[in-house]
């Protein structure tokens, strides 16, 4: 009876197993197109972004503009096109740069420990005491307006996570017994660290990732929003929505195009994290 139970519990985590992979490789590829779609903006957009048709001002969609035009004739389509290459690209190195960030400084607090953890950990506490967002403005702020600046601004905030769940992992593993077993065999502490340490805790880190690409799409779209980021007319799907706000009601489109773009990128990048999570847990039972 035990054995028939876990027969079908195994083929019950193989069957959830390959409807996750299913679901993942759906989402990459979802994904994939769209940041191919940015890239190739130039080069697809039906109409220059930056062209300026007084004649054409606030009007609705149609075969030409297929989302419309904005307050001064410009194609809508064409603008959020160019500004997927901009907003969904820069969060991504964003991403990338404090997942590398954070954590190593996790990684070496955790493993050295001693009074360099309890510095580190000091400044990472102040960091998440406040809201990131809100810290990202007042960094943006001061360095000033520019896509650069405010990844930088996001950035500056942003590895702190990483650093937290390295470190929290590092603690769990670093005094396993395979990991004695390599101390006493002589292997130094980078080897340890990233030969059986950052393998271990990789799988946690690339889901906070996944997740976190979304949150930055979002807090790199408020920055533009607030004018902290690519100075006008450059389209970025944040700077657009500021725009729109003043004809939303005649001309509705300026804004949920935009709107729906940061919408669809976020859920999708959020069930990419979800999906990651799962396959993570049923691989590891």
């Amino acid at each position: 009876m035990l054995l028939e139970k876990t027969i079908i519990n195994k083929k019950t985590s193989f069957k959830r197993l390959n409807k996750s992979k299913v679901k993942f490789y759906t989402i990459i590829m979802i994904l994939l197109s769209i940041c191919i779609i940015s890239l190739l903006a130039p080069y697809i957009a039906p109409n220059d972004p930056y062209f300026i048709d007084l004649s054409n001002t606030l009007k609705s969609p149609c075969k030409e503009y297929l989302l419309g035009t904005d307050s001064l004739g410009r194609c809508v389509f064409s603008r959020v096109l160019y500004g997927a290459n901009r907003t969904i690209l820069s969060a991504l190195i964003v991403v990338v740069i404090t997942f590398l960030f954070g954590t190593m400084i996790g990684l070496f607090s955790g493993y050295i420990g001693g009074r360099l953890d309890s510095i580190i950990m000091r400044i990472v506490d102040v960091f998440l005491a406040f809201p990131g967002l809100v810290l990202a403005i007042a960094v943006a702020g001061l360095l000033g307006g520019g896509m650069l600046n405010a990844m930088i601004a996001i950035g500056a905030i942003g590895w702190t996570k990483y650093a937290r769940i390295a470190r929290s992992k590092v603690l769990e593993i670093k005094e396993e017994t395979f990991i004695q077993a390599s101390r006493i065999s002589g292997h130094n502490s980078y080897y340890i660290m990233f030969k059986h340490i950052f393998p271990n805790i990789l799988g946690y880190l690339i889901v906070t990732a996944s997740l976190d690409i979304g949150t930055v799409i979002m807090e790199m779209s408020s920055l533009s929003f607030l004018g902290l980021s690519s100075p006008l007319p450059i389209p970025e799907w944040g700077a657009m929505i500021s725009e729109g706000k003043s004809v939303i009601q005649f001309a509705p489109w300026t804004m949920l195009a935009p709107g729906a773009a940061i919408l669809i990128a976020v859920i999708l990048f959020n069930l990419l994290g979800d999906i990651v999570r799962d396959l993570l847990d049923l691989n590891e039972k």
